[in-house]
């Protein structure tokens, strides 16, 4: 039977995930909604329902192939909830088309067939398209377009059928929450006991988060969707096609993603969806009332003709069958955007509580699925294609939708309304995976600040931070010389500069502002049990040890990756690289432990690279502790500092961490000391080179949440003989599949992760993440790939746009 769970909302999400828990056994599940049983009210009830299946994010790709996958299971009324008739990608600029070869590479990787077409393919697959305008196409056979209300309702029955109760018409007042747990729900019908509490409620979701003090950072947002009159020309091809369905569909769902639109057939009409339009965010306090704007349910509002004017023009330039048609209807429908437009999905920091939120049609039947087995058994899954239903499902890393990703310096709702209304802008846009330029510049500034403007810092952003990814000042570095150039892809938000710092570190010495990264205190009686019971190495060292650990979950897959550091009988440092690694350890404390994030009152600063020691020789009392030590508490000239001996990137260092009032001054000491050294500060960019370079992987540089420590190659971090510590056994397992450093045949080649490796012709893994070696001149990459390739020498290629590049497996 399970614990009592209540859903709130009756959308697709909603319902799919009360089809999920009930298949696993969990059948006293309650699903409640404020609409209408028909038409809910929600965004599931103007849905179009397109279900395209490539996209820039591996976990939305995968999500996305199960969710077709389920729809085309669910039946309504005797007929299909899904039309698998394909989607068709066109490209009208040579920037889109590269952009087409570089998704069709992540699809295949993801599993998904597609083929690159050329434009006389692209028309005779949609004989309305003008092939004149077009350089050519991506063609997805299983995309489609799904009956989102039809399938919501397929999905509710099959609920029902376990045991589960649907109530229409029934609003959540209140969550009741008692010592950290959530305890039910208040209703204008009374209340309802809960033990689970998952809020799917869309663009209301803000509105029930804060029942619970809970911030749900996103933002209501009318997205353009217009019906065309009746079409001749459609009508007469569908019938050549066979097409019996007076509302169905006979070619592949467009994206034109040049102009910001999609089309998909509804019978004899065409449907133009757009989002060239300008961002129109709607306060979630105010969806309810009512107004001169609403539409026919509370997520829809008034169509705004000039709006969709130039997607209109757009859609008959693509489309010359729509030069004598007209727009028939449109809907401004309310959809949820979050600040990186991606869903928002995890238990929050009330146990018991799971949100379920920003998720679209192409993805709500597999968020169910993940959901339902994170909700059950700890740990998101997807089920494999083809797979026996009782087997467990594939791992699924969901931390880029982890709710909690966000700091909450970023969750102002002036700062949410803000980034979504620039997510929905560039929803279609060519996004470069190693981008740079935020809209604005980053919230979160460290103590460093004022020297990188000095040195010309090109800035990215980590988390919120202000983080330099090289120095404009180093453009004169005699190194910058001997960096090969990049190929104009890779060559974007790209510098010499970062390759030359990369070389200093090697030869002399730098400072690499290291402050985005979480510093945790574990202090207490039970800080070393914690530690203890988390980590998959013995912890138990002495005062003054440093270590690095893992922590796994249940399925044994790494969650964390932490440096460990004892100051004390009772008092660890613990440096992890994200805020979600920092929560996973946090949301294990028990009693007599805390765990206090310093993160935001101090600062760190590497000083890596052989003069490191010259350099720290000339500010620190080399006697006692402070020369024998790993972790030590001492000074760098007149500032007090944790210093920590080491650095990830295979060269001398030490990490200094300074309360953030301090920053300034440790800078100026070190730099003023390091001068008659050659210092120079590194950014992010070099360092990212030194990890590939040096073989150090974790998690954000090759290892995802997906892998375990075998599969990892950090099977040293894993001490059999320690004891229990969570995710033990299932560690100890054999790999499934393995994580290698190749290197590439073309040393001026660089990938940029995501791309398909390939043994022969068969697609046999991914790129994990890719750098250049720059003391060595050699193109790295590091690719999860089947254990039997896992051997030193196997010969690989690495397919790259529409090339493909030789490579080799390595030990590093």
């Amino acid at each position: 039977m399970g614990p009592r769970v209540v859903i709130v909302g009756a959308g697709l999400v909603g319902c799919a995930l009360a089809d999920e828990l009930t298949a696993r056994g969990w059948t006293r599940v309650t699903v409640l909604d404020q609409g209408a049983a028909e038409r809910p009210g929600g965004s599931t009830s103007h849905a179009p329902g397109v279900v395209f299946q490539t996209s820039g994010s591996r976990m939305l790709a995968r999500v996305a192939r199960a969710s077709a996958a389920r729809y085309g299971e669910l039946r309504a009324g005797g007929r299909p909830c899904f039309r698998a008739v394909g989607g068709l990608e066109v490209a009208a600029t040579r920037e889109r088309l590269a952009e087409l070869r570089r998704r069709h590479g992540s699809a295949t990787a993801a599993g998904i067939e597609s083929h690159l077409l050329d434009p006389a393919e692209c028309a005779a697959l949609h004989p309305l398209l003008d092939r004149e305008v077009l350089l050519g196409g991506l063609h997805v056979p299983s995309d489609g377009v799904a009956l989102p209300l039809a399938a919501a309702r397929a999905q509710a029955r099959a609920a029902v059928g376990r045991g589960a109760v649907v109530r229409h018409g029934v609003r959540v007042t209140g969550i009741d929450t008692a010592a950290g747990r959530v305890r039910g729900v208040q209703t204008d019908h009374g209340p309802l006991a809960a033990e689970v509490v998952v809020c799917a409620a869309g663009i209301w979701g803000p509105l029930v988060g804060a029942m619970a003090e809970v911030t749900v950072p996103l933002s209501p947002m009318a997205h353009q969707y217009a019906w065309t009159t009746p079409l001749r020309e459609l009508d007469v091809l569908q019938k050549l096609r066979g097409l019996v369905d007076p509302g169905g569909a006979a070619f592949p769902v467009l994206r034109h993603a040049d102009a910001d639109l999609y089309v998909r057939e509804h019978g004899d009409r065409l449907g133009v969806g757009a989002y060239a339009h300008r961002a129109m965010p709607a306060d979630p306090a105010g969806l309810d009332r009512p107004g001169p704007d609403r539409g026919a349910v509370p997520a829809e509002r008034a169509f705004t003709d000039l709006d969709f004017e130039p997607s209109w023009h757009a859609a008959q330039a693509l489309l010359p069958a729509l030069a004598d048609a007209k727009v028939e209807r449109g809907v401004n429908g309310l959809v949820a955007f979050t600040p990186d437009g991606m869903p928002l999905l995890g238990e929050t920091a009330v146990r018991g509580l799971w949100l379920a939120e920003a998720v679209w049609t192409a993805h709500a039947a597999g968020v169910g699925q993940a959901l339902a087995a994170w909700v059950v058994d700890g740990v998101p899954t997807l089920p494999e294609p083809g797979a026996d239903p009782r087997e467990p499902g594939a791992p699924l890393d969901v931390s880029a939708a982890h709710h909690d990703r966000f700091d909450p310096a970023l969750l102002a709702p002036a700062t949410v309304r803000s980034r979504a209304c620039h997510a929905y802008d560039e929803v279609y846009d060519v996004v470069h995976p190693q981008r740079l330029s935020p809209t604005t510049r980053p919230l979160r500034t460290g103590p460093f600040d004022a020297r990188h403007r000095e040195l010309g810092a090109v800035v990215a952003e980590t988390d919120g931070w202000a983080v330099p990814a090289w120095f404009g000042d180093n453009a004169d570095l005699p190194e910058v010389c001997e960096v090969r150039p990049r190929r104009a892809w890779a060559g974007r938000h790209w510098s010499p500069i970062a390759g030359a710092e990369a070389l200093v570190v090697r030869r002399a010495v730098a400072l690499v502002d290291l402050t985005s990264r979480h510093r945790l205190e574990v202090v207490g009686p039970n800080a070393l049990g914690l530690l203890q019971q988390l980590t998959t190495v013995d912890v138990d060292r002495p005062v003054g040890a440093r270590t690095r650990a893992l922590a796994l979950d249940r399925a044994g897959r790494i969650r964390a990756d932490l440096d460990v550091a004892r100051l004390d009988r009772d008092r660890f440092a613990v440096g992890v690289a994200t805020r979600l690694e920092s929560r996973w350890l946090a949301e294990h404390v028990l009693g007599r432990v805390e765990v206090r994030d310093l993160s935001s009152g101090t600062c760190a600063l590497g000083v890596w690279g052989p003069a490191a020691g010259v350099l720290l020789s000339r500010l620190t009392d080399p006697s006692g502790r402070a020369r024998t030590a790993d972790a030590v508490e001492t000074h760098v000239g007149p500032v007090p500092v944790l210093a920590l001996r080491g650095t990830p990137a295979g060269v001398d260092g030490v990490e200094l961490r300074a309360r953030a009032d301090l920053g300034a001054a440790l800078w100026d000491v070190l730099w003023d000391a390091g001068a008659t050294l050659g210092i120079v500060a590194a950014g992010a960019r070099a360092v990212t080179s030194l990890l590939v370079e040096s073989g150090h992987r974790t998690l954000g540089t090759g290892i995802d949440a997906e892998l375990t420590p075998a599969e990892a190659g950090l099977d040293h971090l894993v001490d059999p003989g320690k004891g229990l510590f969570l995710g033990r056994e299932p560690a100890l397992l054999g790999p499934r599949r393995r994580l290698v450093s190749l290197v590439l045949d073309e040393p001026g080649e660089v990938v940029l992760g995501g791309e398909p490796v390939r043994d022969g012709e068969e697609c046999v893994g991914r790129v994990a993440a890719s750098e250049v070696a720059h003391a060595e001149d050699v193109s790295l990459a590091l690719a999860v790939v089947p254990p039997r390739l896992a051997v030193e020498g196997t010969e690989l290629t690495v397919e790259y746009f529409d090339r493909r590049v030789g490579a080799r497996v390595v030990e590093r």
